[in-house]
């Protein structure tokens, strides 16, 4: 566990310089604003390790899928977040020799700060460079959310023991490649370099899938202070094109760059006319400056964090670790194109392809429903009914009929694109997430509406999945789900693992009550769906007759469900037990020796009693946590959010408090050794998920909202905010009290530890 970052309540702070340390820091200082991100590169040339990244939303390569044989209807790419062309590089040279932190002979002061509630990334230092001239510089950088096509930089000199020449080159490159690649293809191709009355563009598109982008920029130069008047010279190749400035500055002076660069692309404009946007777009940003731009930055995110922010008082770690994921979220997705989904790994990084997986239903969605406007919501699960065709064509290719859907696993435009097969083929729980979503959405939004305009083909497409994918067992007299991998991942190709087919069930069960729903009070749109899936009654009698008679794998000697048949055929042997030199499991032990070993990657059995809570009793829940949670590794980042929120509801709070510092600190701490490869960026939903569920004990109980509020000893008060059915709820929770303050004009309902409180607007109510 790495803890170099300085705890701090609203920034993300490092002090010291530390090249083992770089590639850790790009990812963990990544900046976004839903239309495009990058790690924190350096601007200036660095020649030691390093991750260079700069991502565009919705832009990816199909790459082809590097398997050793061939399988049927396996995917023939696994899509790439792609490293777009740079905007943000500024090559700079001090009495001619380059300024390189890696080849420095001295580097003091140094200290990046990442401003969460401002939304800007700064580092500052004081250098030697091998000539002998000593410099302070200071780098300001944020991605715009007003003007979300363009990023801002100063870059800021100051000779520190004598006058200095000063050369800036600000350049753009479309000559980069991906860190994440299978067979090195080129994924660019440039076709057009241009520098014109200051202003520079590089026209390149995606191979295969011919997106069409404009990487630009333009630069003014200040000293002191004050604009200079200064023509560069334009320096041109095939894939880059650079301005160059050169000036004296005095010791004690200060010269800045102001460079606005970004993407034009053609998912938002005509193809032919992104030059043209991309010079609407600077001289926007020109028009405003960098100063001003800056204060609507800090504007907008103060807006943004007026709805979404938690506050802890006490406890500094905790509170810089929920703002941290805070910020992060919103970071990679606003919810104002319906077109774009949530990455695992946001703008931070490559790892996993695609933009989105069931992390999104599952994780991200509570927290965009309660933060936003419901309709930020509402556009994640239309996602998912515009790829419903796709989902169909999944299915199709596994040898599934008659509209069976099937989701991707991972996906970029709703074709599977994940290219190991015991989770492209077998991790199929990920359809159940989707019907979740639709559930969870209606249950805490109130609307119904998307279930008749969208959702009911989608729940239709699902359970005849769920139909055909169970087979009937003679020897059981059940219908059971063989060849499958669980959310464990530390378990492949299982027969009747207890989630799947839990969900299944689920998943039938209420395609057919909303089926009945919607006939009822939605004649139309039921006259609609039913003529365009062709659904007759004799299929849904079929699939009651799957759903009512489900195999649930259960041990009556221990008296839990189990995770899979054969489960009690392991050893048994206790995560404690495991030497720490062994963790991970999953970077120290062979493939072969995880599957046969009892460990879990994140809560599996569990996550079906976080899902359907309202099905089990406590004692219950309890009895499975105190089986599963033993041998649980929480090896996947989404593995102790869950825990959190259970553990609290057992009213474990020492151990529901560590676990959320896990989940809040994942990556800032470094817990699974892997954070160079960028965030973890859908389960820190599930950070947010352990506050507001786990400790607010928050639900939705006959159609009211209820909580349960718990606070961990460390903690003096936290507090937080929902939108309920666009009524704004202000809840805190103290050692000895709960406060609430509704916004609105009508009282509010609701329940606190099972008892019914009436909340005034505008009125504090202490209970």
């Amino acid at each position: 566990m790495q803890e170099y970052i300085k705890a701090d309540p609203w920034s993300i702070i490092e002090e010291g310089f530390d090249k083992e340390l770089v590639k850790s820091s790009e990812s963990i200082f990544s900046i976004g604003n839903g239309a495009m991100g990058q790690r924190a590169n350096f601007e200036e040339q660095y020649s030691g390790e390093t991750f260079q990244g700069s991502y565009i939303a919705g832009v990816y390569y199909p790459d082809k899928t590097r398997v050793g044989w061939w399988k049927n209807g396996y995917p023939e790419y696994f899509a790439k977040v792609l490293n777009a062309p740079s905007w943000i590089g500024i090559d700079v040279y001090i009495n001619g020799e380059a300024l390189d932190l890696n080849t420095c002979k001295k580097v003091d002061r140094f200290s990046r700060e990442l401003n969460m509630k401002e939304g800007w990334y700064r580092r500052v230092f004081t250098a030697v460079l091998p000539n002998g001239t000593q410099v302070s510089v200071k780098v300001t950088r944020f991605l715009s959310l007003d003007l979300d096509e363009v990023g801002a930089i100063n870059y800021e000199i100051t000779p520190e023991n004598a006058d200095a020449e000063i050369k800036f080159l600000p350049y753009l490159d479309s000559g980069i490649t991906n860190e994440d690649s299978n067979w090195d293809d080129k994924f660019w191709n440039t076709t057009s370099v241009k520098s014109e009355a200051g202003q520079a563009f590089i026209e390149a598109h995606t191979m295969k899938t011919h997106f069409e982008t404009c990487t630009f920029m333009e630069n003014r130069l200040f000293l002191n202070g004050q604009a200079l008047i200064a023509k560069p010279a334009e320096h041109t190749a095939d894939m880059r094109v650079a301005h160059e400035y050169v000036q004296t500055a005095k010791q004690g002076e200060t010269l800045s760059l102001h460079k606005f660069g970004g993407y034009t692309v053609s998912r938002n404009h005509q193809a032919s006319a992104l030059v043209e946007a991309s010079r609407t777009a600077l001289g926007k940003a020109f028009e405003l400056g960098f100063d001003t731009l800056l204060e609507k930055q800090k504007q907008a995110w103060a807006k943004i964090w007026e709805m979404s922010d938690i506050t802890i008082e006490g406890d500094i770690k905790a509170q810089q670790g929920i703002r941290f994921n805070i910020f992060q979220l919103n970071q990679t997705y606003l919810g104002k194109d319906s077109r774009l989904n949530i990455g695992p790994k946001g703008f931070t990084g490559e790892k996993y392809g695609g933009s989105t997986y069931w992390d999104t239903e599952a994780y991200c969605i509570p927290f965009y429903m309660a933060t936003k406007d419901q309709n930020v919501a509402r556009s994640l699960l239309k996602y998912r009914y515009n790829h419903l065709e796709k989902a169909i064509e999944n299915a199709q290719k596994l040898g599934f009929s008659n509209g069976a859907a099937l989701y991707p696993m991972v996906t970029m435009n709703g074709e599977e694109c994940h290219n190991e097969w015991e989770i492209t083929f077998e991790e199929i729980h990920r359809n159940g997430a989707i019907a979740f979503a639709i559930y969870n959405y209606y249950r805490f939004t109130g609307d119904y509406s998307y279930i008749p305009e969208m959702g009911l083909e989608v729940l239709i497409g699902i359970a005849r999945f769920w139909h055909q994918r169970a087979s009937f067992s003679t020897a059981k007299n059940k219908y059971v789900i063989l060849g499958v991998t669980g959310p464990n991942e530390y378990e492949n190709n299982v027969n009747n693992n207890w989630y799947t087919n839990y969900l299944a069930k689920w998943c039938i069960d209420f395609a057919v009550e909303q089926l009945q729903k919607v006939e009822d009070g939605y004649n139309d749109d039921y006259r609609r769906v039913i003529g365009k899936t062709k659904l007759t009654d004799s299929e849904v009698s079929q699939w009651k007759k799957v759903a009512g008679n489900m195999y649930f794998p259960y041990s009556e000697e221990k008296g839990v469900f189990l995770q899979q048949d054969g489960f009690l055929d392991k050893e048994l042997i206790t995560v404690d037990q495991l030497p720490k030199n062994q963790r991970p499991i999953n970077q120290k032990w062979s493939w072969d020796r995880i599957l046969r070993s009892p460990y879990i990657k994140q809560a599996d059995v569990l996550q079906g009693f976080y899902f359907f809570e309202d099905h089990f009793t406590e004692e219950e829940l309890e009895k499975h946590f105190d089986f599963y949670e033993p041998f649980t590794v929480h090896e996947s980042s989404l593995s102790p959010c869950v825990h959190s929120i259970q553990a609290a509801k057992l009213n474990r709070m020492q151990q529901a408090y560590m676990f959320y510092l896990r989940t809040s600190r994942l990556d800032l701490d470094d817990y699974n050794k892997e954070v160079e490869e960028g965030l973890h960026i859908t389960s820190m939903a599930g950070t947010w998920m352990s506050i507001v569920e786990g400790f607010g004990g928050m639900r939705i109980v006959d159609d009211k909202l209820s909580f349960e509020p718990k606070i961990p000893e460390q903690w003096e008060a936290y507090s937080f905010k929902i939108n309920f059915r666009n009524r704004i709820l202000k809840v805190t929770v103290k050692k000895n009290s709960t406060e609430f303050l509704l916004n609105g004009q009508d009282d509010m309902s609701i329940r606190l530890n099972g008892e019914r409180v009436v909340l005034k607007p505008n009125k504090l109510k202490v209970v």
